[in-house]
């Protein structure tokens, strides 16, 4: 007898079936002598759309509306489908005496195969594969210690209430607003709060008032003074009179030095990277979007093996990762990690390891090399970058910590303090990892500068400080009056939003600790896994657009937050909903309790949104008229272009205007846009710069680089599939919201 391997993905079918020595390929499986195994392409199986309930719901009618399924359906996805026979061939084979789930290690790998089973109407016994990294060794150890299905129902059970509850919320209230307001209208219950999130910071900046403030700055003898208020301690004022009375008393006085201090300083290393860090620094770095991000991680662990499993909320180690670490150093020190590494490899580990906590790491640890061998040259540029980063991090935290000498200055001129700060580096330690400064930022910085709503504090920056002693007095020193203007909060980038989405505590108005406190621990709006399509959804739908790094809602954006019922905009729904699937987990809650009151909820909902009383009104009209159904288009902005698209929602014709193109202005190197049609076509510049295609590919022939084929014929390519594909289409919408909001 066989066992029947189901892994999520063909590139981890090969390499499972490889460290199980199968080696015959058949249709959609690898077979060996012991094991059969078998994959997955994402989800083969999903819930079945409303008209596969009753024909009636083809047609969007209030009068439908709350549809409610009393039990609900599978339907296998027809891209897919070829696939999915294989599969449940593979099941009923009587050679197959158990099947053991592969699929990735956590809620949504579980759905992914237990659906296929469900579907397929297996009833053989089931085993779990539960591994962070795809190396020879992670499977051998993993198979070596296989689980018993049965632990893994209750985390079943949570990912089926999920999916179920975003069906009748997500469908429910996307169809109900549409029918009401005749307008492609989607919400969501992670979807709907991110807007509201970006909607407060807008408003925010618009109610913004610059309020001045002032401080005085001292030079002389090779040190930089910076006056601060006695009894706030703060180093400006807004009291310009105030500040205007320090400098005439400060000015052609004597200053003396009252107190130099000097302190030993540590810091450590910061911590390894979850997804959602590595997808925000490789936003601020590189301008990556979260989903380039997760899609080049992806990469580097199926295809190239060489980091552990990247949709990961924790950034800790687990203790039996620790006998690993030496193994791992040996495997990523190569190239520009080969003496950082190999310092590491060849010295005892330390023996306190702030990055180790058991506590601290749910079903996967941080992201982390593993053991395998790596080959940086086959790697593309995206790759070898974002690998740079996990890399640089994982040795950062074995290296020990960043040792300095801060040195303190206090000067008095009269009845005025000034102080001056500097820092002297003992052991650079772990800031060894990181050649440039600029490298790595505090975490905390970007979102602490987005919300510097309040007024912006200088700092007396650190300097080279001259040998100074207590009682030394200093002549000749010039006083400025320094002046700048509190910022309003910064807009939103996707780092910061991500940010945001992961810690919505923030935004929360019921205060409610708990709730927060489940916000915290589950990874708030959305998980690591879902958060990068998310905001490719909400760009994709028309209610997000780009303005260089900074994110806007839309006219469309604003208007469906004022018309979608309140508890929708809120993040508390989703602490709910993570509190209750927690338990289910946990096996303290049943599943039918909870889908009990999501049920009741999702009347409540459409019952708001009938008797709403608001409207929508298109104001990006143009005078365009559709080919199709002869009506008035609309200018919409994608995330990266700009398109017409037919405001009869049931017609869905659409056409690309402009692209912005990987092709660099010879001015000011910044990106193209590339606009316009067939021969037509022109490269236009934010600087003025413009180009025709069939000039730009001579330019570039000439200058012996040629034109980059591959960009121009991803963007005919893509105006096809656009031209082809209805972006209105309301079966599409129908499942908006499902799979990505978990």
């Amino acid at each position: 007898m066989k066992s029947l391997v189901i892994a999520e993905k063909p590139s981890v079918a090969r390499d499972i079936a490889r460290v199980l020595r199968c080696t015959r390929q058949g249709n959609g499986i690898i077979e060996g002598d012991r094991y059969v195994v078998t994959w997955g392409l994402g989800h083969l199986v999903t819930l079945a759309d409303p008209e596969d309930y009753d024909k009636k719901y083809k047609e969007w009618k209030m009068e439908h509306l709350p549809m409610m399924p009393e039990e609900f359906r599978l339907e296998v996805i027809r891209q897919t489908s070829k696939q999915y026979q294989a599969v449940k061939t593979q099941i009923h084979r009587n050679d197959i005496n158990q099947i053991i789930i592969a699929t990735d290690a956590g809620r949504e790998g579980e759905l992914v195969a237990r659906l296929i089973l469900k579907k397929a109407g297996n009833h053989k016994p089931l085993r779990r594969l539960w591994i962070s990294s795809v190396t020879d060794k992670a499977i051998r150890e993993g198979f070596a210690n296989l689980k018993d299905g049965k632990e893994y129902e209750p985390l079943y059970d949570a990912a089926m209430c999920r999916a179920e509850a975003d069906w009748l919320v997500g469908i429910n209230a996307t169809r109900a607003l549409t029918c009401k307001y005749n307008a492609q209208l989607s919400c969501g219950r992670v979807q709907t709060p991110t807007l509201a999130m970006i909607a407060r910071r807008e408003e925010q900046i618009r109610q913004f008032v610059p309020k001045p403030y002032y401080g005085i700055q001292g030079k002389g003898h090779g040190l930089t003074l910076t006056w601060q208020d006695e009894k706030s301690k703060s180093l400006s004022t807004f009291d310009r009179k105030r500040a205007e009375e320090v400098l005439q008393q400060a000015a052609g006085r004597e200053a003396r030095v009252v107190q130099v201090k000097r302190t030993p300083k540590k810091t450590i290393a910061p911590l390894l990277y979850d997804l959602t860090e590595l997808q925000r620094e490789a936003n601020r770095r590189f301008d990556y979007s979260a989903k380039e991000t997760l899609n080049i991680m992806q990469r580097l662990y199926e295809n190239h093996k060489v980091l552990t499993y990247p949709r990961t909320d924790s950034r800790y180690l687990s203790a039996d990762i620790v006998p690993t670490l030496k193994e791992r150093l040996k495997a990523c020190g190569v190239g520009p990690f080969r003496s950082l590494a190999g310092r590491l490899a060849n010295q005892p580990l330390p023996q306190k390891m702030f990055f180790v906590d058991d506590k601290k790491v749910s079903d996967h640890h941080a992201i982390i090399p593993t053991e395998q061998f790596v080959q940086l040259d086959h790697m593309t540029v995206d790759e070898r970058r974002i690998y740079d980063l996990v890399v640089r991090r994982f040795l950062a935290v074995m290296y020990p910590p960043c040792e300095y000498e801060q040195t303190s200055v206090t000067v008095r001129i009269g009845d005025e303090t000034f102080i001056a700060r500097g820092n002297v580096i003992k052991n650079p330690g772990w800031k060894t990892v990181y050649e440039d400064d600029s490298f790595h930022m505090d975490e905390e910085d970007e979102e602490a500068d987005a919300e510097a709503g309040n007024m912006v504090r200088q700092t007396a920056k650190s300097q080279q400080l001259p040998t100074l002693n207590q009682g030394d007095s200093l002549k000749g020193l010039t006083f400025v009056l320094t002046e700048g203007k509190t910022k309003p909060p910064a807009h939103f980038t996707e780092s910061t939003l991500l940010s945001a989405m992961e810690n919505p505590a923030g935004y929360m108005e019921s205060g409610d600790k708990v709730m927060a406190k489940t916000l915290g621990e589950t990874g708030g709006l959305g998980t690591v896994a879902t958060r990068a399509d998310i905001i490719e959804k909400l760009f994709s739908s028309f209610l997000l657009e780009k303005k260089g790094k900074e994110i806007y809602l839309t006219s469309k954006a604003r208007q469906l937050l004022e018309l979608v019922p309140e508890d929708l905009k809120k993040p508390e729904l989703t602490a709910d909903w993570e509190i209750k699937l927690s338990k289910i987990a946990g096996g303290s809650l049943r599943r039918d309790v909870f889908m009990k009151d999501i049920r009741s909820y999702s009347r409540e909902l459409i019952d708001q949104i009938k008797i709403g009383e608001g409207s929508f009104q298109h104001d990006n009209l143009t005078n365009h008229k559709c080919p199709q159904c002869g009506k008035r288009m609309l200018l919409v902005k994608g995330k990266n272009s700009e398109m017409l698209v037919c405001q009869n929602r049931e017609c869905g014709y659409r056409e690309t205007v402009s692209r912005t193109s990987n092709a660099r202005c010879p001015n000011c190197h910044k990106k193209m846009e590339l606009r316009g049609r067939g021969d037509g076509q022109i490269f236009v510049c934010r600087c003025g710069y413009k180009e025709k295609l069939k000039a730009f590919q001579e330019r570039r022939k000439k200058e012996g680089a040629g034109v980059s084929k591959k960009d121009v014929a991803r963007y005919l390519n893509q105006q096809k599939k656009e031209a082809a594909e209805p972006v209105n289409n309301i079966f599409a919408q129908a499942l908006a919201g499902i799979k990505l909001e978990e």
